[in-house]
């Protein structure tokens, strides 16, 4: 019998415990994926290290890659894997995200988005088919599809007239890779698509657009468009009303989320995937997550603390470092600082979505869940 793409391994109430197979091996779910926008993670941390800190997924960025150093480039060296040296899975998102954010330079049609680089203000168009074009070139495991997202609140009508024409783009996206996956110079022939739903925070939309979306039988489902100016609770709200529509067979993303609460949250509700830059920009500054909450490494009173960030964790920053230590280099902004507190932020999200599969592979999710739901939100009171 031929083997399933996604597998559900267990489930505990909504909360899945699956495995996606791919070309580039298996991802245990829920996972996350650590954001390397440019092929490299922010903060100095390599490839190498990745693998010491168990990140199962990289995931890069089609608009930035394709304005430098092009995705032509990479392609001719290899693809995205041979490029960065990263031999697991790899997400590409499409740009649509980047595109949103330059409002100010873009502007869009039923064929796509003509835009002007930040780099250099060189005008630019984007539709489906150039989205696909450019994943394919970089040669990731899953290509996200071209869609808009929109800024949260926007008036129904244009969230309505937006969600249409990304169900139209969506399609145009499965046929692009489809010919692509097809082509003797493609280097990653089966390459996968994920869809994403859109339809800001109005319920209805939502649901009618993700019962479009799933007709297409695609890899994947993402839910895009969310932590982009709404409240939290607005965010959950669309997840519970989304959800029921997203099938059942398919792995769920849910896209830019979030903090080790939205995770546990969105697990809570039948989520597999997520990505982030919070970790890595938090570490930046000297905010650090540990199992007992949040900690300001800035703050005087860890000044002469030699204990590690969290007791218990095994990084290698928590095995080696201090407190005290890793303050004085961010404070005398050394890069070494800035590495340290990175690794252990994405060590300790990674570590996270494993604690979350154990407890799903254990039975005790529920517990879990409820046990941290609330600590994970909280400074660190030591």
């Amino acid at each position: 019998m031929e083997k399933k793409l996604f597998e559900i391994l267990t489930t505990d109430n909504r909360a899945r415990r699956g495995v996606l197979h791919t070309v580039h091996g298996d991802i245990q779910t829920p996972v996350f994926m650590n954001v390397g926008t440019c092929a490299a993670i922010k903060g100095g941390v390599s490839t190498v290290e990745l693998e010491d800190i168990d990140c199962q997924v990289e995931l890069s960025n089609t608009y930035h890659l394709h304005l430098r150093p092009g995705d032509k480039l990479i392609h001719d060296m290899g693809g995205l894997h041979k490029f960065m040296n990263w031999k697991k899975p790899i997400l590409t998102d499409s740009g649509g995200f980047q595109v949103f954010s330059l409002s100010q330079l873009r502007k869009i049609t039923e064929e796509g988005v003509r835009f002007a680089s930040h780099i250099d203000g060189k005008r630019i168009f984007m539709g489906p088919e150039e989205s696909m074009q450019i994943q394919s070139n970089l040669a990731s495991t899953i290509a996200m599809a071209f869609d808009e997202c929109i800024e949260n609140p926007a008036p129904y009508d244009y969230v309505k007239a937006s969600c249409e024409r990304t169900a139209r783009w969506l399609v145009r996206c499965k046929n692009e890779m489809d010919r692509l996956n097809s082509l003797p110079e493609t280097i990653n022939k089966e390459q996968l698509l994920f869809g994403i739903n859109q339809g800001g925070t109005y319920a209805d939309l939502r649901i009618w657009h993700m019962q479009q979306i799933a007709e297409l039988d695609l890899a994947g489902y993402a839910i895009g468009g969310l932590a982009v100016g709404e409240e939290t609770e607005e965010m959950y709200r669309i997840i519970d009303a989304v959800e029921p529509f997203m099938p059942k067979d398919k792995p769920r993303y849910l896209m830019g989320v979030g903090t080790p609460c939205n995770i546990l949250e969105a697990v809570h509700m039948g989520v597999d995937f997520f990505d982030c830059v919070m970790p890595s920009r938090n570490a930046r500054h000297g905010n650090l997550f540990t199992w007992h909450g949040k900690i300001n490494l800035l703050n005087e009173k860890y000044a002469k603390d030699s204990r590690p960030f969290d007791e218990g964790c095994n990084c290698p920053a928590c095995r080696n470092y201090s407190r005290s230590y890793v303050r004085h280099l961010i404070k005398a902004k050394e890069s070494l600082g800035m590495r340290l507190a990175v690794t252990h932020n994405l060590y300790f999200y990674n570590n996270l979505t494993r604690e979350i599969r154990n407890a799903l592979d254990g039975g005790y999710f529920e517990s879990f869940y409820q046990k941290y739901r609330n600590i994970l939100g909280e400074r660190n009171p030591d």
